[in-house]
């Protein structure tokens, strides 16, 4: 396999690049360079005013880091997070784009969804607390050292980004090449949910969560080399 060009990791809604831990270092056990992205307002990335922030500045934020690299680096996002980079995909520079899971673009914007202003935290996706031990729901497949790092991300996120998505973000064709990955046990992103999608990509089941595509190292021990492999033929 010929030298990967490095990796830019965008986390989701409402947690930080913290829970890229794991594809980091699996990542680098395979000599490949990956910086995780704090998106504005979440973890160590910059001061926002989330209430006010839609899914385009987050788009804005993964573009400054792929100027940053100086080098077409190949997108992996996660739920909100592969949204995000799939818009920032868009706009060129990117050698190639992966969605883990992620929120899907439309065909066209419905604009009878009101946009709100406004903030909310993890309790909206189902995680009411941060004891570990009960988390079988949401992280079926995490063990407790990765429900950690899980919970560790957690923060506020955008209502206005939200509702942004329910109204639809409209992408036309991307010009780089696109793999959807999406996890056998997912719940809240199951296959079924991209049969409208408008874009064209390859496919890759995974054995996994929704934060086992992020989290579970069993999972990875297979989806990593799977994803290298996809970018080495591209």
């Amino acid at each position: 396999m010929s030298a990967s060009p490095p990796f830019l990791l965008v986390h989701g809604a409402a947690n930080s690049a913290r829970v890229w831990t794991y594809w980091r270092a699996a990542l680098a056990a395979h000599g490949v360079t990956a910086d995780a992205l704090d998106l504005r307002g979440h973890g160590d990335g910059p001061r926002a005013d989330l209430a006010h922030t839609a899914m385009a500045d987050y788009a804005d934020d993964v573009r400054r880091a792929i100027d940053r690299l100086g080098t077409p680096p190949v997108l992996v996002g996660w739920s909100m997070g592969g949204l995000a980079a799939l818009m920032a995909a868009a706009r060129g520079g990117a050698h190639a784009c992966v969605g883990l899971a992620p929120s899907t673009p439309a065909t066209k914007r419905d604009p009878r969804v009101p946009l709100r202003p406004g903030v909310f935290g993890p309790e909206a996706y189902g995680i009411v607390d941060r004891d570990p031990d009960r988390q079988d729901a949401m992280m079926p497949d995490l063990d407790r050292d990765e429900r950690l790092i899980a919970l560790a991300s957690l923060g506020p996120e955008s209502l206005l980004a939200r509702d942004d998505r329910q109204a639809g973000i409209v992408l036309a064709r991307l010009p780089c090449p696109l793999l959807i990955v999406v996890g056998t046990q997912d719940r809240q992103w199951p296959r079924s949910r991209y049969a409208d999608l408008p874009l064209t990509s390859d496919w890759l089941e995974a054995d996994a969560s929704h934060w086992g595509l992020v989290l579970s190292r069993r999972c990875l021990r297979e989806l990593v080399p799977a994803v290298l492999a996809w970018v080495a033929r591209h």
